[in-house]
């Protein structure tokens, strides 16, 4: 049984402030929450259903240091920041941050974002850089949170594989020491491009793109040619496209 305190702190993670100063984030989802204790990410408690505990019992018990709390549905709803809760929501650390030095960079291909708005989006772009096989995405302080429960949502349990930072993207462009691509409905065809051995991937805004400064600090302009009358792509669908002719 949980208490009113311990319902209230789990629901306080649904937004960033609280987040930042438990530096603790929420997962929810019968298939994110397995994923994230096969992969080792340090799960500090699991609140499930009786249903969903006896079915992942052997998994739980291989995981030890998870504290396991069983709640019934009622329960998990008011838990939970979704319209249709899952039988499982997970708390986590939030990872400490890590700095970005230039060599760091070298022999690798990442993902830098710029004002990425919707949790949706940055979650299925994460899914997108953990199927390419890309280790980290470095996001600029304005994108929506990485750790917004619908973001994580998105991810389908990528983010256990995928490391997010956060830097301006401009200062970070000129210290990297590798190859830059950004993003532009006004750059060179991406299909005459060979395949990507190290560098970093550009992808701005929604609705307004990368900025002009970053466009212009970039050490190319790629776009994905156009064949029938769409005004622009969705930034998560730019990001799969872009990575799938760059990366293979």
């Amino acid at each position: 049984m949980l208490s009113k305190a311990q319902i209230k702190y789990i629901q306080s993670l649904q937004h960033k402030k609280y987040r930042q100063k438990s530096s603790q984030f929420m997962a929810e989802g019968d298939k994110i929450v397995p994923e994230l204790l096969q992969e080792g990410v340090p799960v500090k408690e699991v609140y499930a259903t009786a249903a969903w505990i006896s079915t992942h019992r052997t998994l739980l018990d291989r995981t030890p240091g998870v504290r396991v709390t069983e709640v019934d549905e009622h329960v998990l709803k008011q838990l939970s920041a979704l319209t249709t809760p899952n039988q499982a929501l997970a708390l986590l650390d939030i990872p400490a941050a890590t700095d970005i030095t230039p060599g760091s960079l070298k022999g690798t291909v990442s993902l830098a974002l710029e004002t990425i708005q919707d949790p949706g989006n940055l979650g299925t772009i994460i899914r997108i850089a953990d199927w390419f096989g890309i280790r980290q995405i470095i996001c600029s302080p304005d994108c929506v949170d990485a750790y917004n429960p619908k973001t994580i949502q998105a991810t389908m349990g990528s983010i256990a594989r995928v490391r997010i930072l956060e830097s301006e993207i401009l200062p970070f462009l000129q210290q990297a020491g590798v190859p830059s691509y950004a993003a532009t409905l006004h750059g060179n065809d991406i299909t005459q491009f060979s395949k990507l051995e190290e560098g970093i991937i550009l992808i701005g805004n929604e609705s307004r793109g990368l900025s002009d400064a970053v466009i212009g600090a970039s050490t190319h302009k790629i776009t994905i040619p156009r064949l029938g009358g769409a005004e622009s792509l969705n930034a998560g669908v730019a990001a799969g496209i872009i990575c799938g002719r760059l990366l293979i």
